[in-house]
């Protein structure tokens, strides 16, 4: 009984992200304001991006190995984006920032590195897994969500 009750949870929770992409997908979906620390203790609001360029966010961990490969491929294209008008939000997901700040240094990363420690900002967007990346538009909405680099999408996101 305790599986069938496990399977029907897990297939809502999927439903329910598939819903939530598709909406996603149609710039339909605000996302949720959220304001984090960096390791150096300063913070950011995700509205301070609002009407101003896109925000790429990505969530990540140190102990994944596909976000060491995606940390990577971003600290060589940070510059480029940068200068395109994309705003990127490096955001870990539930580790001190003792440990974060030890793997930033120890790869050379060029970016702000963000702290979700509670998971609180994962979860208002739902995120199930890592490496994820949010793409939100000038006015606020999601415009992709997903576990790859939305190279297309972003660059679409620049020309509106």
């Amino acid at each position: 009984m305790k599986i069938k009750i496990k399977i029907c949870v897990y297939a809502i929770a999927v439903f329910i992200f598939c819903l939530s992409n598709s909406l996603w997908a149609q710039g339909q979906m605000r996302a949720p304001d959220f304001t984090l620390t960096d390791l150096n203790s300063d913070s950011i609001s995700l509205s301070s991006y609002i009407n101003k360029q896109p925000v790429m966010l990505l969530f990540w961990a140190s102990w994944c190995p596909f976000c060491r490969d995606e940390l990577k491929a971003l600290s060589e294209t940070y510059g480029q984006l940068e200068r395109e008008g994309l705003g990127l939000l490096v955001i870990d997901i539930g580790e001190s920032a003792a440990k974060v700040d030890n793997f930033a240094k120890r790869n050379n990363l060029h970016f702000r590195v963000f702290l979700d420690k509670d998971n609180a900002v994962a979860q208002s967007f739902g995120i199930l897994g890592v490496p994820a990346y949010i793409l939100v538009d000038k006015k606020g909405y999601i415009r992709f969500a997903g576990h790859y680099f939305p190279k297309e999408q972003y660059k679409s996101l620049l020309l509106e």
